[in-house]
C-alpha cells in the first residue's frame, strides 16, 4: 500500500470537484432556510391577526393567504430534505473516493451511482424550488392564488 504524500494529493485533488457541489448545496441550503424563517414569521404574523380581525371578508383572505403559506412550507421542507439528501451522498461520495483508493476497493461504480444520486435529489430540490418561488409570486399578481379562491 503506497501512502506517499503524492498519492494522497492526487486523491485529495480527485475529492475537491464534489466538495465544490458541497459548497454549493450548503448555500442553496442556506437561502432556503432564509425562505422558510420568512413563510414561518408570515404566518405567525398572519394567524395573530386573523384572531383580531372583525371583517369576515379580510379573516377569509387571511386564512386563504395561511393555505398558501403552508403549502409553501411544505414545498420548501422537501426541497431542503432533498437537498440535504444530496449533500450526504456527495459526502459518501468523497470518503467513498478515499476508502476505496486507500484500501483498494473496487468501487468506482459505486462513486458514480451516488454521484448520479446526489444530482438527482439536487435536480428535484432545484424544482421543488422554482415551484415554490412561482407560488409566492403567484400571490402577488391581480388576480392571483388569493384572488381566485
Amino acid at each position: 500500500m503506497d501512502n506517499s504524500v503524492e498519492v494522497l494529493a492526487s486523491v485529495i485533488q480527485l475529492a475537491i470537484g464534489p466538495v465544490f457541489l458541497l459548497a454549493g448545496i450548503a448555500g442553496f441550503l442556506n437561502v432556503m432556510s432564509g425562505r422558510l424563517g420568512r413563510i414561518v414569521d408570515r404566518a405567525r404574523q398572519l394567524e395573530t391577526m386573523k384572531h383580531a380581525l372583525k371583517d369576515v371578508e379580510a379573516i377569509g383572505r387571511a386564512k386563504q393567504e395561511l393555505q398558501v403559506l403552508w403549502r409553501r412550507s411544505d414545498i420548501i421542507n422537501r426541497a431542503i430534505g432533498c437537498c440535504v439528501a444530496s449533500a450526504l451522498f456527495v459526502c459518501v461520495v468523497v470518503a467513498s473516493v478515499f476508502v476505496g483508493h486507500f484500501w483498494h476497493f473496487p468501487i468506482a461504480e459505486i462513486v458514480v451511482g451516488l454521484f448520479v444520486f446526489s444530482l438527482m435529489f439536487l435536480i428535484v430540490a432545484l424544482l421543488m424550488f422554482l415551484k415554490e418561488v412561482q407560488l409566492a409570486t403567484r400571490i402577488l399578481r391581480p388576480g392571483g392564488v388569493l384572488e381566485n379562491q
